[in-house]
């Protein structure tokens, strides 16, 4: 349906007022997401939940219970498929939470907020990729604006990093290579200047987030065949569950359709497995986050495709988006986490598999203590394709020392024009303090 004249605002909150009118608040999607029990709100009535947060999206307003759940998110999508009536219940938990912002502060405050984020993300991003690899290389990551401008002649496809891809830029690399290697035509697109609005979203400034979003959208949309392919799980959800809808709403269509590159991926497994001719004879288990659907079931299939690979189940659940979503529950991250790893080493594994960066970032330093690896999905496939991408991000976070990691990352800071001081900060912060469960041994810097 276009509404025309329509502000994004408005069309957001035209689809949200119809997924209220929808709810029967029957609680099953309450019932079915798994954040309640380590929220505290197990002994809620479901349909008391589901229906504060239909109070919250009308007036801001709600009972604590129904906050504490809209904070509570890990964007696992179980609420999805339990609903029967067409709702998207982690959509209106996101309204729910920007209705709440709205409600508590001022759109300067929120705006001031958005723009904090915004900087510290593009700042992070910057420099962490910068320490590890140079002009060129992100050239090919879409970073430079030679690279940016949009070709004589559209791509097959447009390859959208997101953003915080690219502090591990080995795993981006590798799917451009992976590409490269199956013949799939791409322009890659991505990193703070192609953001997807979720930064300004989240401390409730939707008019600034739709701004972002669209002007990106806009930018992504010139491939031949209307396609995007997204590495970036939040940017999936922000792009698919908020602003291709509502700027359908105000355009009358949606610009292309987004794939994440694992179902894209999987799709072309027959494509893909020939070159897969180098066997890795491991034992691993896949660190595994549902909350984008058919990507587990892809990365399972492409793991499986791999000769000499025998995946191990540990038994341990599935939740959130990814790893950065489970932060809202800390001490719930950190059990789960610990139990992984332990999980993992009773059953003899040699790698523990990521699927995302965000959970790469987190656990890939755990490897100095456990007896297993920490690798990504990709690595293992292209060690079968005969690809091979360093992955300097865990050598410099395994250091453990900032100090330590900036000396060693000389050549690069000189090279990129970048203040030691700065990056060190920006190590600390954003590198050494991303860990949800400390190491085994030794103090990080703080």
């Amino acid at each position: 349906m276009q509404l025309d004249n329509i502000s994004f605002e408005t069309a957001v909150q035209t689809r949200v007022d119809e997924m209220v009118d929808a709810c029967t608040r029957c609680g099953k999607c309450v019932e079915a997401c798994p954040s309640v029990k380590p929220a505290g709100l197990a002994d809620t009535a479901p349909a008391d939940i589901i229906g504060g947060i239909l109070d919250i999206l009308r007036d801001g307003q709600g009972p604590d219970a129904s906050r504490k759940w809209a904070q509570a998110c890990t964007l696992s999508g179980e609420c999805i498929t339990a609903c029967d009536e067409g709702v998207n219940p982690r959509f209106l938990l996101a309204m729910a939470r920007v209705a709440t912002a709205k409600a508590n502060h001022d759109l300067p405050a929120r705006r001031r907020q958005g723009l904090e984020k915004y900087r510290d993300l593009g700042r992070d991003v910057s420099v962490l990729s910068q320490l590890q690899v140079n002009d060129e290389v992100l050239a090919r990551l879409g970073q430079k604006s030679a690279a940016a401008a949009a070709p004589g002649e559209p791509p097959d496809f447009v390859f959208y990093t997101g953003c915080n891809v690219l502090k591990t830029p080995h795993i981006a690399l590798l799917a451009l290579d992976i590409m490269d290697t199956l013949g799939i035509g791409y322009q890659v697109m991505g990193g703070p200047s192609h953001c997807c609005g979720v930064v300004q979203m989240r401390p409730g400034d939707l008019e600034m987030s739709g701004r972002m979003g669209t002007n990106s959208i806009d930018k992504l949309s010139h491939s031949k065949s209307g396609e995007v392919i997204s590495w970036c799980p939040s940017c999936y959800v922000q792009y698919t569950e908020t602003t291709l809808p509502a700027l359908e709403r105000q355009r009358g269509a949606r610009p292309f359709e987004m794939t994440p590159f694992m179902r894209f991926l999987g799709q072309r497994l027959d494509q893909l497995t020939p070159h897969l001719h180098e066997a890795v004879p491991m034992r691993v288990a896949l660190h595994r986050h549902p909350g984008v659907a058919g990507v587990m079931e892809a990365a399972t299939k492409i793991l499986g495709a791999i000769p000499g690979i025998t995946i191990v189940d540990l038994k341990q659940p599935a939740l959130g988006l990814q790893g950065v979503n489970l932060s809202v529950l800390p001490e719930f991250k950190r059990e789960l986490t610990l139990n992984e790893l332990e999980a993992a080493r009773n059953a003899g594994i040699d790698a523990l598999v990521t699927v995302y960066h965000s959970e790469h970032r987190e656990l890939c330093a755990h490897e100095r203590d456990w007896p297993f690896r920490i690798v990504n999905l990709l690595e293992l496939v292209g060690e079968s394709m005969g690809l091979k991408r360093h992955d300097r991000y865990k050598e410099l976070k395994m250091m453990q020392d900032a100090d330590q990691i900036v000396a060693d990352c000389a050549d690069l800071l000189a090279h990129h024009a970048i203040d030691a001081a700065k990056a060190r900060d920006v190590v600390i912060k954003g590198m050494l303090a991303d860990q949800p469960l400390p190491l085994q041994a030794g103090e990080r810097l703080t």
